[in-house]
């Protein structure tokens, strides 16, 4: 048992069930099947991202751009939709994420080719892709009447209960769980995280592995764009604006060290449903949406310094070892 409590993701589980069965004290139907199903779908965007960001974070490295890339990919598709409506959904699906794999390639070359950390680069891109959103669509909304019925359809159509946005989020977690279970490449995350010198006697190119996370970020957050805006019918430039404090915040709470190598699929997948579960609990209990943010803030402050105290004890262990020799 003692063993089982040190997995974050175990009370993450327990965190979820606690609050799901508090809040369903005060409205019994926040635990139906139906209303469960609606959390996971409000959630799936989420869950998408922050399996994308947790490649990144892994490798020691951070995207503040994923949500602007998802902005810039919804607009184009949309405007694709708009201009060509006879496109087929499937080649808008890879239209978005091509794009969003090209935009996220610019960062991880800019980190790998150039030795620009991280968060400089993505701060700069993200402002980059928001003017773009602006100057392609000229300030403009695309709103629902624009666009065909087909194009709004995929996210919204159900099978088998839930919906296909709920089945692409499904999807995306069996890949990643291969990707880092089961290939070189997932392992090379987290060499590369874990020590990145130890990781280039390996064998292990460190460059090539951050571009190749960058990619992947970039690829789920054009995916993304599309779900995003087909989803909620409307693009515009501040879609998902202030997105990218939510996707960070499930990796963290989700045990996604910042300092890299340590992260599941399944803490990030949990992360994002506390939060998903949190944001739906809001509004039965009374509190403000507008709170969504200093919680999600709390939140990361509380992961960070649990995760931070977790990897100190393991140093002191060592040092103490040292000074015993």
């Amino acid at each position: 048992m003692k063993t089982l409590l040190k997995y974050r993701e175990i009370w993450l589980v327990v965190a979820i069930l606690a609050l799901a069965i508090g809040v369903s004290v005060r409205s019994p139907g926040f635990i139906q099947p139906r209303s469960l199903a609606n959390i996971f779908n409000d959630t799936s965007i989420l869950i998408m991202l922050a399996l994308g960001q947790m490649v990144v974070i892994l490798t020691r490295s951070i995207d503040l751009s994923m949500a602007a890339n998802l902005a810039l990919c919804g607009m184009c598709v949309a405007l694709l939709n708009v201009a060509f409506p006879g496109i087929p959904v499937p080649l808008l699906l890879l239209a978005a994420a091509a794009l969003g794999t090209a935009l996220g390639a610019i960062n991880g070359a800019l980190v790998w080719k150039l030795d620009i950390p991280p968060i400089v680069v993505t701060l700069g891109t993200l402002t980059i892709y928001r003017g773009m959103i602006y100057v392609i669509a000229g300030g403009a909304w695309v709103n629902a009447h624009q666009m065909t019925e087909a194009f709004k359809a995929v996210p919204r159509t159900e099978l088998f209960g839930i919906t296909l946005l709920s089945w692409f989020a499904i999807a995306v977690v069996a890949v990643f769980f291969v990707l880092m279970t089961r290939t070189p490449l997932g392992r090379s995350f987290y060499a590369t995280g874990i020590n990145p010198t130890a990781a280039t006697y390996a064998g292990i190119n460190v460059g090539r592995t951050r571009f190749i996370a960058f990619c992947v970020a970039g690829m789920v957050s054009g995916l993304a764009g599309y779900l995003w805006i087909a989803r909620y019918a409307v693009a515009y430039v501040d879609v998902a604006g202030g997105f990218e404090l939510n996707i960070i915040a499930a990796c963290v709470i989700g045990g996604i060290s910042i300092a890299g190598g340590i992260g599941t699929v399944a803490g990030a997948v949990l992360g994002a449903l506390f939060l998903g579960v949190v944001n739906n609990a809001l509004p039965v209990i009374g509190i403000s949406p507008f709170w969504q943010m200093a919680i999600s803030g709390t939140a990361i402050l509380l992961a960070v310094i649990f995760n931070s105290r977790g990897e100190r004890r393991r140093g002191r262990i060592i040092l103490k070892k040292a000074e015993v020799l």
